[in-house]
């Protein structure tokens, strides 16, 4: 089968990473962060062929799990590995303070990436986005020093996570292999899962309290790809007072990672739907990033405000 293959080749290329109890230290993040540019991004070979097999991937495995960055689509940077090992200052999924000043996010698009249709598509997550909280996107002015570049790389589906204090200039990266509108990349869920991871968002499966309601079955997960399965604590992320969504847009799909074709994460209580689907944006999702943003209204249902007891 095609997919196996995948899951083969993918096992093959990213030998040697840390186990999720050595994440948290600086030289294993890095190690991870080394490892994987010199893998992927240093050998355009090895990326076409693994782009070249994705359209046989099981249809509950989400494309930008195999971008071949660290869990799958999150591009490191020194700020990133900084907020995982110090756990600085609390936000929704990460160590630093990951929001766009004034909830306003500059972009451009890399330059000749993308035809009209593609950034339209592209545009139209921004514009879901925009429509449901008060994070508004607009193109990057002469005087934005700091922004997002959208680039069409066919490498995958990834992005830098946030934007950080202290970042006087320079890009954050959010990346689209530019497949046709609605399909590969270029999926609404998946322009938006993207999108969200630029405005400070990891993967719901990180959050300290998944163990609740998710198993993680680690003899089905490639060796290589346990540390994507580490959880984060409590001191370096929060859930906004928000309960865990199996469904989430940011939630990995059940067979993220499999070595054998089995699933490996299976839900411990009963849920409707998809998990880790990239159909739509959940209600969980939009209030997630509404409180993040501390959006007008955002923390006006009493009843979510407590959930991080759930």
């Amino acid at each position: 089968m095609k997919w196996l293959v995948i899951i083969l080749t993918l096992a093959h290329v990213m030998a040697n990473l840390p186990s999720p109890t050595e994440i948290g230290t600086k030289v294993a993040v890095s190690a991870v962060k080394q490892y994987l540019k010199s893998k992927f991004n240093g050998q355009d070979s090895v990326v076409g062929d693994l782009m070249s097999l994705r359209g046989a991937l099981p249809p509950d495995v989400n494309l930008e799990e195999h971008s071949g960055f660290f869990q799958g689509d999150i591009v490191l940077d020194d700020a990133y590995i900084d907020g995982l090992v110090n756990s600085m200052l609390r936000n929704a999924y990460i160590g630093y303070d990951s929001r766009w000043p004034n909830n306003t996010v500059p972009y451009e698009f890399n330059h000749k990436d993308f035809d009209e249709e593609q950034q339209d598509a592209i545009r139209e997550g921004m514009n879901l986005i925009s429509n449901k909280t008060c994070v508004k996107f607009r193109p990057r002015l002469p005087k934005d020093k700091v922004y997002v570049n959208i680039t069409g790389n066919a490498t995958g589906c990834y992005a830098h996570v946030g934007y950080y204090p202290g970042l006087i200039k320079g890009t954050r990266v959010l990346n689209y292999a530019p497949h046709p509108p609605g399909q590969g990349c270029l999926k609404n869920g998946t322009i938006v899962h993207e999108q969200l991871h630029t405005l400070g968002f990891q993967h719901m499966h990180s959050t300290y309290d998944r163990d609740k309601w998710i198993r993680v079955i680690e003899e089905n997960i490639m060796p290589e790809a346990l540390s994507f399965f580490a959880i984060f604590t409590s001191d370096q992320v929060s859930n906004l007072g928000v309960p865990y969504d199996i469904q989430s847009v940011l939630h990995y799909s059940p067979l993220a990672f499999s070595r054998n074709g089995s699933y490996t994460i299976e839900a411990l209580k009963p849920y409707e739907g998809l998990m880790g689907q990239r159909d739509y944006v959940t209600e969980s999702d939009w209030l997630r990033v509404n409180r993040h943003y501390d959006c007008p209204g955002a923390w006006d249902e009493p009843d979510k405000k407590i959930c991080d007891l759930c």
